[in-house]
């Protein structure tokens, strides 16, 4: 007879270790989203550089 399979137990140090990896995981993923989201801020505020601005003061006929 065999013995039922018992989940693996998970010592209070490794635990910790596993939370503060995925604490570090959490923090790098949300630097970059915060990251991509001023640079996307930006690319809206700035005209394209291909672009020319045009002086409303001149008028061509």
């Amino acid at each position: 007879m065999t013995q039922p399979r018992t989940p693996p137990t998970t010592t209070p140090d490794r635990a910790e270790a596993d939370r503060q990896s995925r604490l570090v995981r959490e923090a790098a993923a949300l630097r970059e989203n915060l990251r991509r989201r001023k640079q996307q801020m930006r690319a809206r505020q700035e005209p394209p550089p291909d672009t020319v601005e045009i002086d409303p003061g001149i008028v061509s006929d």
